[in-house]
């Protein structure tokens, strides 16, 4: 990959975006609305729900909360789109010193755009771009992935009639689908080894525990064991 320069890097980024994280967004984000207008929900609540909150979790959960009348009220699915939204702040963290910026408050434009695709993207190809480069790449990158969301979502929204229960299922994984085929082109690094690994380990424990938090503990298991190992091995 080439190291655009900082003025002309949002071009690669917007180009990258509109690639296959772009079609994966897309699929993602047309069962999205179609998911909306079968709840009797607005369009411009897709938009909304897309947009300000960025991750198909926790539109999922808003979603689910509006259909069957805000159980417990606003806030405790708003809590509940929060929580599972949580992955959020260790990409953020992972993210922050490989987009290189000098002064911290440069990256708050970054801020909306960090979800599973940009930051999957981001951490493939940032380590290609010059370091000056990087903010704006990600920046283009992550702009354009937006602006797919929202014209996914409505789109979805006015196609929803089009499309039947088992075709909404099976785009909601497109995405998740696409992150885990670029975890299985990196097997052969040992940190997504790692973490391939550990995580497909720790699923057993969604045999034994409850529904409500047999994902997030799996997930809490796996990864902690992944990043202890990975510092067992650095300290060798």
């Amino acid at each position: 990959m080439t190291t655009p320069a900082p003025a002309t890097a949002f071009g690669p980024g917007l180009r990258e975006a509109l690639g296959a994280p772009g079609l994966a967004m897309a699929a993602t984000f047309l069962a999205f609305g179609a998911a909306v207008q079968e709840a009797g929900l607005s369009p411009g609540w897709a938009l909304l729900a897309c947009w300000g909150i960025y991750g198909m979790p926790g539109q999922l959960v808003l979603v689910q909360a509006a259909t069957i009348g805000w159980p417990g009220g606003v806030g405790a699915a708003v809590m509940g789109a929060v929580a599972v939204n949580a992955r959020f702040l260790p990409m953020a963290v992972s993210l922050t010193p490989v987009l290189a910026a000098r002064e911290r408050s440069r990256l708050l434009p970054a801020v909306p755009f960090i979800a599973v695709t940009p930051w999957a993207a981001a951490m493939r190809a940032l380590p290609a771009v010059d370091r000056p480069a990087r903010l704006t790449w990600f920046l283009g990158f992550g702009l354009t992935s937006w602006v797919v969301a929202g014209s996914a979502s409505l789109t979805g929204f006015h196609v929803a009639g089009l499309l039947g229960t088992e075709a909404r299922a099976a785009l909601l994984f497109v995405n998740p689908l696409y992150y885990a085929l670029l975890l299985a082109a990196d097997l052969d690094r040992p940190a997504p080894r790692r973490a391939v690994l550990c995580g497909a380990a720790a699923t057993s424990l969604a045999l034994v525990l409850p529904a409500s938090m047999a994902l997030l503990a799996a997930g809490i298991a796996g990864g902690t064991a992944a990043f202890l190992l990975g510092r067992r091995h650095g300290a060798r």
